[in-house]
């Protein structure tokens, strides 16, 4: 399909990109890398009127550490995370979570703040994010705002982004602990059917599409803290889940795949 007509604003800082937002109300979309957005709009499965291009928006971009905290800026690509040496050795999970999105192609377009905006819950990064106890950076017309990564995701593609605000800036802890990401699909460049991300020896483990949002796998947490083992704190992975049913697998099949990938990541990150 052809997308519907779009006027297009290019927005050069965050600034911009807010003025352009609430110059055009709801009726207006953020395009980053456009990994999501456009192929959504060529199935008229979303159609804005105006697109503001944030593409250039060099204060969204880069990678920085500060004693016990990683900030990266929302507009810095998958490939760059993946790539990173100062990302590596300060959270060497979420440099490799970023090397398994889509193929090269996309991770050299796609952006951190794109995918965890577009709040997918097949999507690799936002389930990292929320593994690793991150803090989503949101700037509006009225100023800036500090979301936890737990409060962020409202709904299936729903986040609590008002429509005049930006994502600017996310923060994860520095964190080199046990981390695995375990994931199932058919194919490499496949959305996962189910994942699992264990973070900082078994202290946030996260599922990819087991609900309408990415999700903490509470339930295997407080196994872990309560001293139980990999194998007994994995049997309860699916445990408060909603795992849809799809053409890729019903809901029963990804509770037993979040099972068995739990175990594995458990496993992998030496609990």
């Amino acid at each position: 399909m052809i997308p519907a007509a779009v006027d297009y604003v290019r927005a050069d800082s965050a600034e911009a990109a807010i003025a352009a937002l609430v110059e055009h109300g709801d009726e207006a979309k953020l395009l980053a890398g456009g990994q999501s957005l456009v192929p959504l709009m060529r199935l008229r499965l979303a159609t804005p009127t105006v697109l503001v291009d944030v593409g250039r928006a060099t204060d969204l971009v880069g990678i920085s550490v500060e004693g016990d905290t990683v900030s990266i800026g929302a507009l810095t690509t998958h490939s760059t995370l993946e790539h990173s040496a100062e990302l590596a050795a300060a959270c060497p999970l979420l440099a490799h979570v970023a090397s398994l999105v889509g193929d090269p192609a996309v991770r050299h377009r796609g952006t951190l703040g794109g995918s965890l905006a577009h709040a997918d819950p097949a999507s690799d990064l936002p389930a990292a994010v929320l593994a690793l106890g991150g803090t989503l950076v949101v700037a509006g017309p009225g100023g800036t705002r500090e979301v936890a990564a737990t409060d962020f995701f409202t709904g299936f593609l729903e986040s609590v982004l008002a429509v005049d605000e930006v994502l600017t800036e996310v923060r994860v802890p520095v964190s080199t602990g046990g981390w695995s990401y375990q994931k199932f699909n058919r194919r490499a460049q496949d959305w996962a059917i189910v994942g699992v991300v264990v973070a900082e020896g078994g202290a946030g483990v996260s599922l990819v599409n087991m609900a309408s949002t990415p999700i903490r796998a509470t339930a295997v947490e407080a196994a872990l803290a309560g001293g139980a083992s990999a194998t007994d704190a994995a049997a309860s992975a699916a445990d408060g889940t909603e795992p849809p049913t799809d053409n890729q697998a019903d809901g029963p099949y990804r509770e037993h795949l979040a099972r068995v990938l739990t175990a594995r990541a458990l496993t992998a990150a030496g609990i």
